[in-house]
């Protein structure tokens, strides 16, 4: 009994320690753009989140243009009257490393009308859609593995003016701080863009999912090769489990391995071309596992690796350097490459035939520096205010992508401080209504600022004397009101400014007269309460507006007071009269009722009644 209850106290404590180190399941964020309801989707049951609370874009029933995008009936769509640049702002994602997936789609009934656009994660391009993508499996989605560090993720998508972004799905997907680690230049600047994976010697496309694989790996997709030519290669394939394949970092799934191509005795090199983008940097990962019975044990094939001609790996011995067969091997190396196509060959030197199981592709792409979020945030305070319309398309990082800044407003990099700040505002007789806001004095390396021909009102905010970078400062022709802030003299760069064509008042500010004798070039014309300057009327006694205000309040509640006393007075002057008349009335009362019975005493002796006096009716009424 003793024994047994050691025993069972042991499988516990191993039992507890097991779970207690145990890796919790990474986060997944799954949104099926357009739906109205969270889904499951078979044949996993994978759950989809709705955006329905999603403002941007318009929701419409999908048509998924392949096999692999995931069964989803609905999409949304971002037409250009919403701006040039539409994002997904996605909030409290955990500090990390993640696979970010975008599945593109087709609106029902417009199969033909396939959109070509471009998308940013973070600020960064990371795929541009070709014509033709809707036909082919591994253009229908772009993937890309990103650090994400501050909580949040943007992924943006940008018009280029052929039609109207539509997506389907987006995927956010944690996976090892470490996974795809390649070498020096990897790191939280760098994004890996998926270009190409396949897997070889099958004719099955299939989802990490599909395989059962760790959810630490992220749900890759493989797309299938089954060969690489005519007579080229010969498939293989087993069921025997193979070793070393699920393991950190990359987690990858163990049924990968199960199947390959071999070369052949009339094509003994086994070679894969792919198109790539010019002058970029690749990640190149080659999986292997030994699965032909032909081959007993290592020495046996051997083989080089070579890329674009150049031979990077030599005497590669699959069995030898995996330990076993059956035993998965992956080797990785990073190539620049200077033309458009990228060609693997692996050339046998012992053994006559190469062998290959799956081909990883990644382009390598430097993360765009991202703007100053204290000025992105007072931007959007900017937006808000004037009421900015969507043809402008503030959303996202209005300086990255490089190809795509906000309309409007003008970028400068700051390389000793690696972020973006805006420069410049031209938002000119672009029908902007409502007032400027104190958040405006964030943007601090403002040196122009064009807001002229709006409609904008209120007064110009004393904050702006903040921005000391200023240079030009034009808000000519609009309905601004009050005075000049006298912080406006502290822009001591200020070489324009026009204020000409509103309804402000009040004196000038002394510091800005000045300037004029300096060169400055400023307009206060058409406001017909300004003074002070030459050019301008003579200031009488200068009242402030706060003066002012405290003057009209003073006013008011002088007649307000003179009323109610005047109603008082005119009350109290009744009520005197009226107690006058009281008081004559009384000392007058006697000589009243005698004459009254007098004159009823005359009455009643004319009244016939029969022949009887008065008396003899009975007692009077006024006795």
């Amino acid at each position: 009994m003793l024994r047994f209850t050691l025993l069972w106290l042991l499988v516990f404590l191993f039992a507890s320690i097991s779970s207690s180190s145990a890796r919790p399941a990474p986060y997944a964020m799954r949104i099926s753009c357009g739906a109205r309801q969270n889904i499951r989707t078979p044949p996993t049951y994978t759950r989809w989140y709705k955006d329905f609370a999603y403002t941007g874009g318009i929701p419409a029933n999908a048509t998924a243009p392949s096999h692999i995008t995931p069964p989803l009936k609905t999409l949304r769509y971002f037409p250009l009257s919403e701006g040039p640049e539409n994002c997904y702002i996605i909030n409290r994602v955990p500090k990390g490393h993640y696979s970010v997936r975008i599945f593109f789609g087709l609106v029902e009934h417009e199969i033909d009308n396939e959109p070509l656009f471009e998308v940013s994660v973070e600020g960064t391009i990371i795929h541009s859609l070709k014509s033709g993508w809707s036909k082919n499996d591994e253009q229908v989605f772009a993937e890309a593995l990103v650090f994400l560090l501050d909580g949040s993720v943007s992924i943006c998508f940008h018009s280029t003016g052929h039609g109207d972004p539509t997506i389907i799905s987006i995927e956010i997907l944690q996976i090892d701080e470490r996974a795809y680690y390649f070498g020096p230049e990897w790191g939280r600047g760098v994004i890996l863009k998926t270009t190409s994976r396949l897997t070889c010697g099958t004719s099955k496309p299939k989802f990490d999912e599909d395989y059962s694989g760790d959810h630490w790996g992220g749900d890759r997709f493989w797309h299938p090769i089954r060969t690489f030519g005519k007579n080229a290669d010969a498939p293989r394939s087993t069921e025997s489990g193979i070793k070393k394949a699920s393991t950190v970092p990359n987690f990858y799934p163990e049924a990968l391995y199960q199947s390959a191509v071999v070369s052949t005795d009339s094509k003994p090199d086994l070679a894969y071309t792919m198109d790539v983008d010019p002058n970029k940097n690749y990640s190149i990962w080659l999986h292997f596992a030994e699965i032909d019975a032909t081959i007993t044990g290592a020495g046996k094939r051997v083989f080089d690796v070579l890329i674009n001609g150049d031979t990077l790996f030599e005497n590669v011995d699959v069995v030898g350097m995996s330990g076993d067969r059956y035993t998965a091997l992956v080797l990785n190396t990073t190539v620049a490459l200077s033309g458009r196509t990228l060609t693997i060959t692996l050339h046998p030197k012992k053994g006559n035939h190469a062998i290959l199981t799956a081909i990883e592709v990644f382009q390598v792409i430097v993360a765009e520096s991202k703007t100053s979020p204290e000025e992105v945030r007072a931007l959007q305070a900017l937006k808000k205010s004037l009421g900015l319309p969507n043809r402008f398309g503030w959303n996202g990082d209005p300086c990255v992508p490089k190809e795509h800044p906000w309309s409007g407003a003008d970028c400068h990099f700051d390389k000793s401080g690696g972020k973006w700040f805006i420069d410049g505002l031209g938002l000119d007789n672009q029908g902007l209504r409502g007032s400027l806001p104190n958040e405006i004095s964030k943007l601090h390396h403002l040196q122009s600022i064009n807001l002229s021909g709006n409609s904008i009102h209120g007064a110009i905010p004393s904050s702006l004397g903040a921005v000391t970078s200023l240079e030009i400062l034009d808000l000519s022709y609009n309905f601004l009101n009050g005075s000049i802030p006298e912080s406006l003299g502290k822009l001591t760069a200020l070489r324009r400014l026009n204020l000409n064509g509103n309804s402000l008042s009040g004196r000038v500010p002394s510091a800005l007269g000045g300037r004029l004798l300096n060169g400055a070039s400023f307009n206060f014309t058409d406001n017909h309460g300004l003074c002070g300057i030459p050019g301008l009327p003579k200031c009488g006694p200068h009242l402030s507006a706060s003066a002012k205000v405290g003057i009209a309040f003073a006013v008011f509640l002088s007649l307000v007071l003179l009323v109610i006393c005047s109603i008082c007075w005119w009350k109290r002057r009744q009520n005197i009269l009226r107690a006058q008349q009281i008081a004559a009335a009384s000392r007058s009362a006697p000589y009243a009722k005698s004459r009254t019975q007098s004159s009823h005493d005359i009455q009643m002796s004319r009244n016939p009644s029969r022949g009887r006096t008065a008396s003899e009716n009975g007692p009077s009424l006024l006795s």
